[in-house]
Protein backbone atom coordinates (compact mmCIF):
# COMPACT_ATOMS: atom_id res chain seq x y z
CA UNK A 1 0.00 0.00 0.00
CA UNK A 2 1.69 3.22 -1.03
CA UNK A 3 1.49 6.33 1.63
CA UNK A 4 2.68 9.32 0.73
CA UNK A 5 2.74 11.41 4.15
CA UNK A 6 3.84 15.81 3.71
CA UNK A 7 5.54 17.56 6.69
CA UNK A 8 7.81 21.00 6.66
CA UNK A 9 4.95 23.02 6.60
CA UNK A 10 4.12 26.61 8.67
CA UNK A 11 3.82 30.09 8.62
CA UNK A 12 6.43 32.56 6.97
CA UNK A 13 6.94 36.29 6.37
CA UNK A 14 6.71 37.40 2.48
CA UNK A 15 10.55 36.62 1.05
CA UNK A 16 11.12 33.55 3.32
CA UNK A 17 12.07 30.22 2.95
CA UNK A 18 10.51 26.64 3.84
CA UNK A 19 11.44 23.42 2.57
CA UNK A 20 8.41 20.94 2.23
CA UNK A 21 8.93 16.79 2.33
CA UNK A 22 7.31 13.83 1.24
CA UNK A 23 8.19 10.62 2.89
CA UNK A 24 6.90 7.60 0.35
CA UNK A 25 6.53 3.86 1.59
CA UNK A 26 4.93 0.74 0.06
CA UNK A 27 5.95 2.33 -3.41
CA UNK A 28 8.65 0.58 -5.51
CA UNK A 29 7.81 1.52 -8.99
CA UNK A 30 11.53 2.22 -11.40
CA UNK A 31 9.60 4.56 -13.18
CA UNK A 32 7.58 7.12 -11.77
CA UNK A 33 6.27 11.20 -11.68
CA UNK A 34 5.84 12.74 -8.55
CA UNK A 35 4.33 15.52 -7.70
CA UNK A 36 3.83 19.06 -5.68
CA UNK A 37 0.27 20.69 -5.80
CA UNK A 38 -1.43 23.40 -3.58
CA UNK A 39 -5.05 24.58 -3.31
CA UNK A 40 -6.00 27.89 -1.68
CA UNK A 41 -9.53 28.24 -0.32
CA UNK A 42 -11.39 29.14 -2.89
CA UNK A 43 -9.58 28.05 -6.09
CA UNK A 44 -8.98 25.08 -7.90
CA UNK A 45 -5.58 22.89 -7.22
CA UNK A 46 -3.19 23.90 -9.24
CA UNK A 47 0.44 21.71 -10.15
CA UNK A 48 3.66 23.19 -8.42
CA UNK A 49 6.60 21.07 -9.86
CA UNK A 50 7.27 17.64 -10.91
CA UNK A 51 9.94 15.22 -11.17
CA UNK A 52 9.85 11.98 -12.65
CA UNK A 53 12.39 8.89 -12.08
CA UNK A 54 14.82 10.21 -14.48
CA UNK A 55 15.63 13.09 -12.63
CA UNK A 56 13.72 15.98 -15.11
CA UNK A 57 11.21 18.44 -13.63
CA UNK A 58 8.52 20.91 -14.65
CA UNK A 59 7.24 24.02 -12.50
CA UNK A 60 4.32 26.10 -12.71
CA UNK A 61 4.97 29.39 -14.23
CA UNK A 62 4.31 31.32 -10.97
CA UNK A 63 7.12 29.50 -8.96
CA UNK A 64 9.78 28.91 -11.79
CA UNK A 65 13.16 30.33 -10.29
CA UNK A 66 11.80 30.24 -6.73
CA UNK A 67 11.02 27.01 -6.09
CA UNK A 68 13.02 23.66 -6.20
CA UNK A 69 11.82 20.11 -6.66
CA UNK A 70 14.23 17.43 -5.66
CA UNK A 71 14.03 13.70 -4.71
CA UNK A 72 16.65 11.40 -2.28
CA UNK A 73 15.90 8.11 -3.76
CA UNK A 74 17.97 6.48 -0.60
CA UNK A 75 15.28 7.92 1.58
CA UNK A 76 12.72 7.52 -0.55
CA UNK A 77 11.52 11.38 -0.06
CA UNK A 78 10.16 13.77 -2.22
CA UNK A 79 11.36 18.13 -1.12
CA UNK A 80 10.06 21.22 -2.51
CA UNK A 81 12.31 23.98 -1.38
CA UNK A 82 10.46 26.95 -1.48
CA UNK A 83 12.28 30.66 -1.17
CA UNK A 84 11.03 34.28 -1.56
CA UNK A 85 7.67 33.04 -0.69
CA UNK A 86 4.54 35.87 -1.56
CA UNK A 87 1.46 36.04 0.84
CA UNK A 88 -0.24 34.27 -3.11
CA UNK A 89 1.90 31.24 -1.99
CA UNK A 90 -0.56 30.54 0.25
CA UNK A 91 -2.02 27.19 0.65
CA UNK A 92 -2.36 23.68 1.46
CA UNK A 93 0.27 21.64 -0.89
CA UNK A 94 0.30 17.97 -1.63
CA UNK A 95 2.27 15.44 -2.24
CA UNK A 96 1.39 12.92 -5.73
CA UNK A 97 2.81 10.04 -7.54
CA UNK A 98 1.81 7.69 -10.26
CA UNK A 99 3.61 5.18 -11.70
CA UNK A 100 4.84 4.78 -14.79
CA UNK A 101 7.14 6.92 -17.73
CA UNK A 102 5.62 9.64 -19.18
CA UNK A 103 7.48 11.78 -21.88
CA UNK A 104 6.64 14.78 -19.73
CA UNK A 105 6.21 14.56 -16.13
CA UNK A 106 4.07 17.50 -14.95
CA UNK A 107 0.95 18.90 -13.20
CA UNK A 108 -0.90 17.42 -15.65
CA UNK A 109 -0.16 13.29 -15.01
CA UNK A 110 -3.21 11.94 -13.44
CA UNK A 111 -1.91 10.83 -9.87
CA UNK A 112 -3.29 8.18 -8.60
CA UNK A 113 -1.81 8.36 -4.86
CA UNK A 114 -1.77 11.50 -3.05
CA UNK A 115 -0.70 12.57 0.75
CA UNK A 116 -2.94 14.26 3.21
CA UNK A 117 -1.56 18.02 3.11
CA UNK A 118 0.56 20.38 4.92
CA UNK A 119 -0.74 24.07 5.07
CA UNK A 120 2.16 26.96 4.41
CA UNK A 121 0.69 30.63 5.08
CA UNK A 122 3.02 33.16 4.23
CA UNK A 123 2.01 36.44 5.85
CA UNK A 124 2.93 40.03 4.10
Amino acid sequence: QVQLVESGGGSVQSGGSLRLSCAASGYTYSSYCMGWFRQAPGKEREGVAAIDSDGSTSYADSVKGRFTISQDNAKNTLYLQMNSLKPEDTAMYYCAAEAGAYDYCSGSIAFGYWGQGTQVTVSS
